[in-house]
């Protein structure tokens, strides 16, 4: 886990209780749990839009435009 050991993950809860208080400490983990899993959702969601777009076209040369959830259009040459 990055070379970090119990001491030092515990010094980074203690500093992390410091600032935010033990109160909102379930508050914090769980807006972090959330913004983690919209982020795998939208990188699995692109991932899957652009890689089912670059087999369709047939050549690996051919430009491809990909549409996104956002609406935008990109070229697949561009990612």
């Amino acid at each position: 886990m990055a070379g970090l050991g119990w001491q030092e993950l515990l010094v980074v809860l203690v500093i992390v209780m410091i600032i935010f208080g033990a109160g909102k400490l379930p508050e914090v983990a769980r807006s972090l749990g959330q913004g983690v899993k919209e982020f795998k959702k939208e990188s699995t969601d692109t991932l899957a839009s652009t890689s089912t777009a670059s087999t369709t076209t047939g050549g690996i040369d051919a430009p491809t435009t990909v549409t996104m959830s956002s609406e935008k259009q990109v070229r697949a040459d561009d990612i």
